[in-house]
């Protein structure tokens, strides 16, 4: 052994510490050491630490540090109704970068999934349901709220019962099959004083995001014209999105309703007419209960037009255009689950440019989660309750009808804006 490996601190401290060549040296006193300044040592605020910024935010952008997450104990608890490719992909992944929420049971019409998944994800035997067990959960003070997972014909009746089960509801998109389904969901829920809440997660999403207060704050003028497309080569026929009974419609409730949902958020305001058309592969094996695809056109109050398609039989395409007379407003991979990238094209010093926007990736799912969370926790309102599912249904009806009809179909709608959201969302830097 070295003599250096040899000696403990406690030796090292007694003999004044060690320099070079085995010399003693003078350990500094504390004394001489000068003490960290204000902008080191931060401050409290609403009784949490809060450090200022060290870099030069003139010239720097805001590091917006994450908000640390809450303890277990403090953590919503939420039941997951259903095991199907969202949930093992997606849903039980972004549980474990949640902040305020947690995994706390799981519903399911397969024991063996119930099992593996219960065991792998550390949820107690005692709260692993199948649907016909579903309403014991009213029981099991654990769970504070249930994300419905399930085919779309089977959201309403899972809002019912966990709404009388006394439970928060985070619904799928879209929240049912029909507008008279929606409302009952709606008024179930008001009724038993719980949140129901839409999983619109692109709301949440900081790409759109950003375009949202583009729109609002003007940035670039006021925004004129918007066109959105959604489109995925959907495979096999035998699948429960191709089932008319179970979705309700194809290929514009499913992926459409993106296009949809966004452009009223994008501008706050809600259709006054809207004109559409149909159309389906003819011997398509696929498209014999739903259809293919769907294009439509939205009138706004304000004057923006808004044009959309959604393609069952196409390569993806996901992307959301806005234009204003100032610029052009591109988010590629809109309405996907990740990679979005937003670009803005216009004149700046007389000459044309093309620049992207940098913005952090975040996980939409667990920002739509942490969410719910927060207004289990703080009593305020979904930004995307039933109310906002209700209206898209309501919309979906109306371009239904105008492609069978072939005419347009007026709406009415409210003057001010946001009319079926809940509470804005803190702003983003």
């Amino acid at each position: 052994m070295s003599t250096f490996s040899g000696l403990s601190r406690r030796h090292m401290l007694q003999a004044g510490g060690l320099g070079l060549a085995g010399l003693t040296l003078p350990l500094p006193s504390l004394a001489a050491v000068p003490g960290p300044s204000g902008i080191d040592r931060g401050s409290l605020e609403g009784g949490k630490p809060k450090m200022p910024a060290i870099h030069n935010t003139e010239t720097e952008a805001p590091q917006n540090p994450e908000e640390p997450p809450l303890s277990d104990k403090e953590k919503v608890g939420f039941a997951v109704v259903a095991l199907g490719r969202l949930t093992l992909e997606e849903l039980l992944p972004a549980f474990g970068e949640t902040k305020k929420a947690k995994l706390a049971a799981l519903v399911s019409g397969s024991p063996e999934k119930l099992k593996a998944l219960g065991n792998a994800h550390d949820v107690p035997e005692g709260s692993r349901y199948s649907y016909e067990e579903f309403d014991r959960i009213a029981d099991n003070p654990d769970v504070k709220a249930v994300y419905i997972v399930l085919p779309n014909a089977m959201h309403h009746e899972f809002t019912l019962r966990a709404a009388k089960a006394g439970k928060h509801v985070l619904c799928e998109k879209p929240m049912a099959n029909t507008s008279a389904e929606a409302q009952e969901m709606v008024e179930a829920c008001a009724a038993a004083n719980v949140h129901l809440m839409i999983a619109y997660r692109c709301q949440y999403e900081p790409n759109n995001r950003r375009v949202i207060k583009m729109a609002r704050e003007k940035t670039f003028g006021e925004f004129k014209l918007l066109e959105a497309v959604n489109g995925q080569n959907q495979g096999p026929p035998d699948q429960w999105r191709l089932k008319k009974a179970l979705a309700g419609g194809g290929a514009l409730p499913d992926i459409g309703l993106y296009c949809l949902n966004t452009i009223r958020a994008i501008t706050g305001e809600e259709p006054v007419e809207v004109q559409a058309q149909l159309f389906s592969t003819p011997g398509d094996p696929r498209f014999t209960e739903v259809e293919e695809a769907v294009t439509w056109l939205m009138r706004f109050p304000s004057g923006v037009h808004a044009t959309s398609t959604t393609h069952y039989g196409v390569h993806k395409a996901q992307t959301l255009l806005a234009h204003t007379p100032q610029a052009a407003i591109l988010l590629e991979n809109a309405f996907a689950y990740r990679g979005q990238k937003l670009r803005v094209s216009g004149v700046e010093d007389g000459v044309e440019t093309d620049r992207s926007l940098t913005i952090p990736q975040k996980n939409q799912f667990a920002l739509e989660i942490d969410h719910m969370a927060e207004c289990v926790l703080t009593g305020r309102k979904p930004r995307t309750p039933g109310e906002e599912g209700l209206q898209d249904h309501r919309v979906m009806e109306a371009i239904y009808r105008s492609a069978e009809t072939g005419s347009k179909v007026a709406l009415e709608a409210p003057k001010h804006l946001d009319a079926f959201r809940g509470p804005a969302l803190p702003e983003e830097k």
